[in-house]
């Protein structure tokens, strides 16, 4: 049994803004020890996604890069490795991050720790827990979070429990299937929809095929 993860550093040019991250080696790494995982649901094939630096979060932290921040509390869901919040971090952002994976706290510790910010606001939650104390937030942003069907039901709910009164929402998708599901129930929720291709990818491996999705109200 494995008792150790391989773990690679790299340093990620977003912009002008040099990030440097602690991210696991590949996609076949685990370990729950103590079962935290298992008891929560998470299997050993899900456990490593939190800790991969996927192509929509590229996409998303570039376009965190020259976002309007000023004034807004911003909430980070699904945040995994929490690309975008390390940007947001380094451009002085009123930053929350969530997900539900146990690991994800100390690798975000570990990555705030490498480019010297300031500490971000981290509370491990489900979609579906209601005594969070999250907050509402005037902008949520996300990456590469419709995985299953019913993904679009509770992500569209917690999103909706979180947000002020007039917020803006961005979640880039690639292209998973459950897209449009969401927006419907987005715009169910009173949020306006648009989606667009992002202009330029070239700091990606491959084309990009998903859609940055805007909602607003």
């Amino acid at each position: 049994m494995t008792t150790s993860l391989r773990i690679r550093y790299e340093t990620m040019e977003i912009g002008p803004i040099d990030i440097h991250i602690r991210t696991l080696r590949d996609i076949h790494q685990f370990l729950d020890a103590d079962d935290l995982a298992k008891k929560i649901g998470i299997s050993s094939a899900a456990w490593p996604i939190f800790g991969i630096i996927w192509p929509s979060s590229e996409v998303l932290a570039h376009t965190m890069l020259d976002y309007k921040i000023e004034g807004k509390r911003i909430l980070e869901v699904g945040c995994g490795i929490g690309l975008s919040s390390l940007v947001l971090n380094h451009r002085l952002a009123d930053i929350t991050a969530t997900d539900y994976h146990p690991e994800v706290l100390p690798f975000l510790l570990a990555n705030v720790a490498l480019n010297n910010g300031e500490k971000i606001p981290f509370i491990r939650t489900g979609w579906e827990d209601d005594e969070d104390k999250l907050g509402t937030f005037d902008l949520i942003i996300g990456s590469d979070l419709l995985y299953e069907r019913d993904h679009a039901h509770l992500l569209s709910e917690f999103i909706d429990l979180h947000a002020r009164q007039r917020c803006d929402v961005m979640i880039v998708d690639p292209g998973r299937g459950h897209h449009a599901k969401f927006s419907k129930k987005m715009v169910k929720l009173g949020y306006s929809h648009c989606q667009r291709k992002p202009v330029d990818t070239f700091y990606l491996k491959k084309p990009f095929k998903g859609q940055i999705l805007n909602y607003s109200r």
